[in-house]
């Protein structure tokens, strides 16, 4: 029955900018915080989606993260706390790492610099799944962290090079499954925007990718992301903006 109920409130929330609100103002995040944390494997599960579905309004409605999930409520803090213990735990489900893991995603400008390494750190360990999906959404909630919209995307983008990621996102993007690889691309690029002359970059042969990537044929679909790839190299203010502005309007976060 609580399984039952919480995938109706999943389905109701689901980019319900009327309704959501009422919802985050009410006690129901903590309790679908309480729900994924102690709840059954399905009450967890749909606990999870309600949560994926009423952060994803959030992400969008800058009064709602400011009057329900500011970073000090009581709500915000025990659903937050719940999604790190989750995407954390190394024998966690994947299907139920994903929600997950979009929440987090989706929650990404209502952290603050010093919550860097605790979101990230456990991110950047999912590039290493073997689930394509997990690593997919992984490299989507980094990108949402390390993007020029995030106030603190030059401390994220600093924290994913000082642990060594560069590497592996180069990795993913050469040899990822084919719906994963053009997630990690755009992080770099993102990464390469805000700490330019990154020595460890320099080492992973980022300027190597990003000089090649508009150049190959699988990238002619994505057209409009060759800004984003030049706004890299170059680094103009004024093209880094309207590239973000471009990449988001033309495919959103997803980029399928």
């Amino acid at each position: 029955m609580k399984a039952m109920a919480t995938r109706a409130l999943a389905k109701l929330a689901k980019g319900n900018s009327a309704i959501v609100p009422s919802i985050a103002e009410s006690s129901v995040l903590l309790i679908l915080a309480v729900n994924l944390e102690k709840g059954t494997k399905d009450v967890q599960l749909q606990s999870a989606e309600a949560l994926m579905e009423i952060t994803a309004v959030a992400e969008e409605d800058a009064e709602l993260r400011t009057s329900a999930l500011y970073r000090n409520s009581p709500a915000r803090k025990s659903i937050v706390d719940q999604l790190v213990i989750k995407i954390t735990d190394e024998k966690e489900d994947p299907e139920l790492l994903i929600p997950c893991i979009k929440a987090v995603g989706n929650l990404a400008t209502t952290f603050e610099a010093t919550d860097t390494r605790m979101i990230v750190d456990p991110l950047l360990r999912l590039l290493h799944e073997t689930n394509n999906f997990v690593t997919k959404n992984a490299c989507i909630a980094l990108t949402k962290f390390a993007c020029t919209s995030n106030y603190f995307h030059v401390e994220v983008s600093k924290a994913i090079i000082i642990a060594g990621a560069a590497t592996q996102l180069i990795r993913l993007f050469y040899f990822g499954h084919w719906n994963v690889q053009l997630h990690p691309l755009v992080l770099i690029c993102y990464i390469a925007i805000h700490v330019p002359g990154s020595e460890e970059l320099a080492q992973a042969k980022v300027l190597a990718v990003l000089k090649w990537a508009p150049k190959h044929h699988y990238f002619t679909d994505h057209e409009k992301l060759n800004k984003l790839f030049y706004a890299a190299l170059d680094v103009p203010e004024n093209e880094v903006a309207e590239a973000e502005a471009c990449v988001h309007a033309t495919y959103g976060w997803e980029l399928q």
